[in-house]
């Protein structure tokens, strides 16, 4: 899932939101300011409502992105790096470089997300408890004692033994333990994810036909996206089946055309696409020839016509931190997921900080078809 919208880091982790969470803030501000809280409290102005449902959203996000924090945490301490956090309209993603490379670790990183929901849930119901005793005031003691019950809800959900959830991979490290195959036990999770996705889906549109309950929509989008994340980490599995032990030295385009960051936009569309600069993605190159961003010629065309003479491509270039990198030794199977996720679908190849080379998912799959062909069996 894409960030929209960059918030920072935290605690080292790149933080960002994608546009779709603007959906549930609504849900959840419209939900409460309409629904809960006047229904609860019937004493209270309506700003008084939507100004506190608006902020129980914002706290419930924070609820989401500690959930994610934690998986990141633990997961960076299991020596797994962490690409960023994205939080998105069904919750939160954790990006992980690569996967754990133990049961025993997968089962850490995965378990730590349903006992932070679980401890938050647990916290705020006795915040809630407490300011009631205080004799706080009514419509703020909902809040609180909504918000531990989402969390508790979220930590239930979450524990699910069905992937792509946390208790689908705690079933996954269980499966991995005992059987000693990875692949095996991620097909195990996957087919329970599924298996939850169509009860979901067919229990939501059963509420929307026989009770007219259009709230049954909810759960059958969220079986919906369990089916198709749980299909989707399935097939990186037997992905990573296929390419093991492959390093991106092997798929990537080596001694790719670079651009130095000084070049004008004017000086470079001069020598394309006819002359040097024949392809559509190039690295970027700081003046002591290390890598600095990649320019595009879609980040060159926003550039206003009149402006190209005086703009460089460090100008409009993205910077290397928002740039998909890898290094030469590093597994395809494990650059794969984040390469699809990135903006560019391209990964600048470095090493010790200068371009070694640029891999993009046509490299991948074109490795990947010829790895298949070679291992099919004859008939």
């Amino acid at each position: 899932m894409n960030e929209t919208l960059p918030l920072g880091r935290i605690a080292g982790v790149r933080v960002g939101l994608n546009w779709s969470v603007l959906v549930i803030v609504a849900l959840v501000t419209f939900t409460l300011a309409e629904g809960r809280f006047p229904d609860a409290h019937p004493d209270h102005s309506a700003w008084a409502y939507w100004a506190l449902a608006l902020l129980t959203a914002v706290v419930f996000l924070a609820s989401l992105l500690a959930h994610e924090l934690a998986h990141a945490v633990v997961a960076r301490r299991n020596g797994v790096e962490v690409d960023g956090i994205t939080l998105w309209m069904l919750g939160g993603v954790a990006r992980l470089h690569s996967e754990a490379r133990t049961p025993g670790a997968e089962l850490r990183i995965a378990g730590v997300g349903p006992l932070t929901s679980a401890v938050a849930g647990g916290v705020l119901l006795i915040l809630a408890v407490w300011l009631d005793a205080l004799h706080t005031s009514g419509l703020v003691v909902e809040a609180v004692a909504w918000l531990a019950g989402i969390n508790i809800v979220l930590a239930v959900f979450n524990a699910l033994p069905a992937a792509p959830l946390d208790g689908g991979r705690l079933l996954r490290a269980f499966l991995w333990h005992r059987t000693g195959d990875r692949l095996r036990s991620t097909r195990g999770a996957a087919a329970a994810g599924r298996m939850l996705g169509w009860f979901m889906i067919l229990t939501g549109f059963a509420a929307m036909v026989f009770a007219g309950d259009l709230s049954g929509l909810w759960p059958a989008l969220i079986g919906w996206f369990l089916i198709a994340a749980a299909t989707a980490e399935q097939r990186q599995a037997e992905l990573h089946g296929v390419l093991d032990d492959i390093p991106v030295s092997r798929v990537m385009t080596r001694a790719p055309d670079t651009v130095p960051t000084t070049t004008t936009l004017a000086s470079f569309l001069t020598e394309g696409p006819f002359g040097r600069y024949r392809h559509s993605a190039f690295p970027a190159l700081a003046p002591d020839g290390t890598a600095a961003g990649l320019v595009t010629v879609r980040l060159i065309n926003r550039a206003p016509f009149q402006a190209r003479s005086t703009t460089t491509i460090g100008d409009v270039m993205r910077p290397l931190r928002d740039v998909t990198t890898a290094g030469p030794d590093d597994l395809v199977a494990d650059l794969l997921p984040r390469l699809e996720a990135s903006r560019d679908r391209r990964a600048l190849v470095l090493d010790d900080g200068r371009v070694v080379g640029i891999v993009t998912l046509a490299d991948i799959t074109r490795a990947l078809s010829w790895l298949a062909e070679a291992t099919r069996p004859r008939t």
